[in-house]
């Protein structure tokens, strides 16, 4: 083959490869991504309807196809498995009872992910998790470790509220394990904080009781694990926040984040 119809095959799978990334964003719901201070459409990158073998007037580098979607890549994957929880039915108590899913918030980069059990009433009604009085008391406990909501990311054991927030059986968590081994997988947290003996036991496949579990790292497929109290554990028992500071401040330190005198 001669140099000539190398470049053309070259240029033919850059294309490719990038009008396949721009069909997934779009059936994903993304239709446009940050570029400087302007957003462009994805129909400026490439439109799906020219075909795959035309000769490109402009050559797609990989270098820029990579430029072009890298910062969309883990929101667009995330979007793809949200719409996947929203469609499934595997667990028929739930899904007769719920409003809607609740999938996760916050940052695609996270480098900290909290992972509680399951949504209550009020993320069952607005589908975002951790916003009633717990999330309040999270919110508290994120911004005392000097961090905002949006630089980590909050998810839950399974996706739909359970009837009268009773705990998720074992085979509803099970049945919700894999969305939550690819929301971690695209994430890649650096550490994931467990809130509470639901969310630690079904992470890291283990019958050990909160107290013994927390005030020390575990590992989670090379994820450093710490686990703590749930924070409706907290609003029962407020002596216990004590407890759950110092583990925050174990998290803090080996995080890098200096600690609030």
């Amino acid at each position: 083959m001669t140099t000539e119809n190398n470049e053309a095959a070259l240029q033919r799978r850059s294309r490719r490869i990038a009008i396949q990334r721009l069909q997934s964003y779009r059936r994903a719901g993304i239709t446009h991504w940050s570029q400087s201070t302007s957003l462009q459409p994805l129909e400026t990158a490439a439109a799906e309807t020219e075909p795959l073998d035309r000769p490109l007037a402009q050559p797609v580098a990989s270098e820029e196809i990579s430029q072009m979607t890298g910062k969309v890549d883990a929101a667009a994957a995330l979007s793809i498995i949200e719409q996947e929880v929203r469609q499934c039915e595997q667990c028929v108590e739930l899904v007769a009872g719920r409003t809607q899913t609740v999938f996760g918030d916050g940052s695609p980069q996270a480098r900290l992910c909290f992972l509680g059990e399951a949504p209550g009433r009020d993320e069952d009604a607005q589908g975002i998790p951790f916003v009633g009085r717990a999330g309040k008391l999270l919110n508290d406990i994120i911004h005392a470790c000097t961090l905002q909501r949006e630089d980590v990311y909050i998810l839950n054991v399974i996706k739909c509220r359970p009837p009268e927030n009773r705990n998720p059986a074992p085979t509803e968590a099970e049945n919700c394990r894999g969305f939550l081994q690819r929301q971690l997988g695209v994430i890649k947290p650096e550490y994931i904080c467990c809130l509470g003996t639901v969310a630690a036991q079904n992470l890291l496949d283990t019958k050990e009781t909160i107290g013994r579990l927390r005030g020390k790292f575990h590992d989670y497929q090379g994820i450093k694990v710490l686990a703590t109290y749930h924070p409706a554990y907290l609003l029962r028992n407020p002596s216990a926040k004590r407890q759950v500071w110092d583990d925050m401040k174990i998290l803090m330190q080996d995080m890098g984040i200096p600690i609030p005198g």
